[in-house]
């Protein structure tokens, strides 16, 4: 058994392995980065420190999250934190994992991110490895 964060993005259930997360939060005002990924948000302020901000909807190839979004997982990868935005999260819980059955949603690059998956409540959540969204070439801040 895992134990997983549980989440939602673009209406698609999600978990991320506890381990990849260092806390959940919502972030403040966020400063554009220019030339930046398209799906690097910008950076914000976290405990005094400097956190490049992921559009998590961007990164699996969707339309963008809304200006307004604050929820974020936050994520250390390769010495570099992260804020991962996601739309809505719920708990966190212990599963079972099971490799991918089927074919991810259709729309996105979600089969990119996804190593697998777990079933709550007869729902397929996807397992997402939060090291697969953060975009080639960053981090914007050493």
């Amino acid at each position: 058994m895992t134990l997983f964060l549980i989440a939602s993005i673009a209406g698609q259930g999600v978990v991320f392995d506890a381990d990849q997360v260092d806390s959940v939060v919502d972030i403040g005002d966020v400063v554009a980065v220019p030339r930046a990924e398209p799906s690097v948000r910008g950076l914000t302020a976290l405990r005094s420190r400097v956190v490049t901000v992921i559009d998590t909807r961007r990164a699996l190839g969707l339309p963008p999250m809304a200006p307004q979004s604050r929820r974020a997982v936050i994520t250390l990868q390769d010495g570099h934190y992260y804020a991962m935005l996601v739309d809505a999260l719920e708990d966190i819980e212990t599963f079972e994992t099971s490799p991918m059955p089927h074919v991810p949603p259709s729309r996105g690059a979600w089969s990119r991110a996804a190593n697998g998956m777990v079933v709550r409540d007869g729902e397929p959540l996807l397992i997402l490895d939060l090291s697969r969204l953060v975009p080639h070439g960053v981090p914007i801040v050493a």
